[in-house]
């Protein structure tokens, strides 16, 4: 998606973002910074407003989207300390990948692979904010984990790893939520066919 600053200001406010950070449309869109040169996506963080209240926003053809019920603590998955979000409630950004060829790989074995490549995992918040402006990039069976956000713990890191695929309808979902966007989790040591790992070259 090339880095057009004004048409995806204008997506996210038709899709009421501005309403959730208590903001008005022209408030909402002086806090855009200058899109990068290239392809490049525009980020809400969870500064503005929390991924839990973005994630409805998702949607997969009339389907909202949804955050699991066993994962109340959203709010608490922050980025990795390496990995440097800039300090704004609106930043870029760029050359994402979906990282489909690392499909069946565990979130231990991909963390290290990608930053070999000189790219960054994404947030939660990025994943979502993705999602937001091409939501056809969710697909059966190609979706992706975000495994820059974690959530501290007193020694070490939650064992969860964020990650949005496509509701099944099944168990603590409702069958009323088949084929919606879902935000949830998996264990960083699992491995899971259908779920790729998403990346940028640069936040900016």
């Amino acid at each position: 998606m090339t880095a057009d600053a004004a048409a995806q200001t204008a997506r996210l406010i038709a899709l009421g973002v501005h309403d959730l950070a208590g903001l008005t449309a022209t408030a909402f869109a002086d806090l855009v910074p200058d899109a990068p040169e290239g392809d490049g996506v525009l980020v809400v963080s969870p500064s503005l407003v929390p991924a839990s209240d973005l994630a409805p926003l998702l949607t997969k053809g009339d389907q909202p989207g949804f955050v699991v019920t066993d994962m109340t603590d959203l709010a608490d998955f922050v980025p990795l300390p390496d990995e440097v979000v800039p300090d704004a409630p609106l930043y870029w950004i760029t050359d994402i990948e979906r990282g489909d060829e690392m499909a069946g790989w565990s979130p231990d074995e991909a963390l290290p692979a990608i930053r070999e490549r000189g790219r960054h995992p994404l947030t939660v918040s990025e994943g979502i904010s993705w999602l937001l402006q091409e939501p056809e990039r969710l697909e059966r069976n190609r979706c992706f984990m975000t495994i820059a956000s974690r959530k501290p713990k007193a020694k070490g890191l939650d064992a969860r790893t964020p990650a949005i695929w496509i509701s099944n309808g099944t168990g603590r979902d409702g069958r009323e939520r088949k084929g919606a966007p879902k935000v949830g989790w998996c264990w960083a040591g699992n491995r899971h066919t259908w779920l790729g790992f998403a990346s940028a070259a640069a936040r900016n």
